[in-house]
């Protein structure tokens, strides 16, 4: 869980059967979570005699609240699509067999007219942010974070793109490592 949470691309979870105990958690800091109409979910852990896992103690109230958290950890149900749907678990619902297709369109929507980078580290400082105690903290790391974009080729060539009214073309890629921006997602005082 911890590697997806600090991975700078996003994550997409496509749901379709049964995710139920570590099926469960495991998709929880993934960015969006699509499922068929044939997903059941369940956080069965006190019917197994045991506690939650995955650090879904912290990721699970903040997608579902704590009292449907709550509910769901205490009883051990099994649920539906349409709950977790309903509750805010996933992003959508579909047929199984549309299931991936619509995954990857989402993923091609989020991402096809933005900078890599930029959405890296968006995701990191979204994430990041949930427990800040003040939006002071979020602040400095703006300040941080449009400094640093702010002197990339990358925002050289999306203000290009606007003023010439035309898809900007991003050079910058996370995958190859930017080594003056590594500090902006390593060191921890940062997000």
């Amino acid at each position: 869980m911890l590697r997806i949470f600090n991975c700078r691309k996003p994550v997409i979870g496509a749901i379709n059967g049964a995710a139920v105990g570590i099926g469960a958690t495991m998709q929880l800091p993934m960015d969006f979570r699509l499922a068929s109409t044939a997903a059941r979910f369940g956080f069965v852990f006190a019917r197994r005699g045991i506690a939650p896992d995955g650090a879904s103690s912290w990721f699970l109230p903040r997608l579902v609240g704590i009292e449907t958290a709550l509910d769901w950890c205490y009883s051990g149900k099994v649920f539906g699509a349409d709950e977790a749907l309903e509750k805010r678990l996933v992003r959508s619902l579909h047929a199984p067999e549309d299931l991936l297709p619509a995954a990857r369109a989402l993923a091609l929507e989020m991402t096809a007219d933005s900078a890599p980078v930029s959405v890296a580290m968006t995701r990191q400082m979204l994430w990041r942010m949930l427990g800040a105690a003040h939006p002071m903290d979020a602040h400095r790391m703006d300040s941080r974070m449009i400094w640093a974009r702010g002197a990339s080729a990358d925002a050289t060539e999306g203000i290009a793109a606007f003023l010439e009214k035309r898809p900007a073309v991003f050079g910058d890629s996370v995958s190859a490592g930017l080594p003056h921006e590594s500090p902006y997602f390593e060191d921890p005082d940062y997000f």
